[in-house]
């Protein structure tokens, strides 16, 4: 008699979760400015090879995905250097603030990109940027009910981002970039789409700003 048939395939939760291995050695080969390289000898299983895998020890990031009344998103242009290109993307920036909050961050980042502040914040989505090579873990915001910061308390933008530019666009329009390979920036493509998913229910689906966040590497 065969056993027990397998839960069907619909009917399955489908969630990432923790997977603890034996961690044999771990060492900094590199120290950056912003992110250090690691190398770590580990163990799949108990009577496993070792293996050693390379990385970089990321400390995370939100990004922010600003909606106006009318529906449409704010996208900013950017240079950025590794990939010599001009990327429309959204404001994120690096979670470098020892103990700050994850929503204090997202909003500080839409002040200081965007010169906006916001007064209904939603999780629209978390992901890892490149699990094969990075342990930075983002957390994408959907900011509404946007006002400006005032001019006198607006950040003073240097570097690349003196040279950011602003484009509002229709979400469906922004879908249409993405599926048709305009847009490269992870963020911007992952919070477009997710954006446009939760669209379908007015967002009502969307999680509060201050729902768990596991997945990052200060969480765990």
């Amino acid at each position: 008699m065969p056993g027990t048939p397998e839960t069907p395939q619909a009917a399955r939760q489908v969630s990432d979760a923790p997977s603890p291995r034996r961690l044999l050695s771990t060492e900094k080969v590199y120290e950056g400015r912003i992110w250090d390289v690691v190398s770590d000898s580990f163990q799949l299983s108990e009577t496993g090879e070792s293996l050693t895998r390379d990385y970089i020890d990321h400390p995370g990031a939100v990004a922010v995905l600003p909606m106006n009344d009318a529906g449409e998103v704010l996208l900013i242009r950017q240079y950025r250097h590794p990939v010599g290109m001009d990327l429309w993307e959204i404001p994120a920036g690096l979670l470098d603030v020892e103990g700050e909050d994850f929503v204090a961050g997202a909003a500080r980042e839409l002040a200081e990109e965007a010169d906006l502040a916001a007064g209904e914040w939603n999780v629209l989505v978390d992901f890892f940027n490149s699990p094969g090579s990075s342990s930075e873990a983002i957390r994408i915001y959907l900011a509404r009910d946007l006002t400006d910061v005032p001019h006198q308390e607006r950040h003073e933008r240097t570097d690349e981002e003196a040279e950011i530019e602003f484009h509002w666009i229709a979400l469906d329009d922004a879908v249409a970039a993405v599926l048709e390979g305009r847009l490269h920036n992870p963020s911007a493509v992952v919070g477009i789409l997710a954006a446009a998913a939760a669209k379908a229910d007015g967002f009502a689906g969307l999680r509060p700003a201050d729902a768990p966040w596991p997945a990052h590497p200060s969480q765990r």
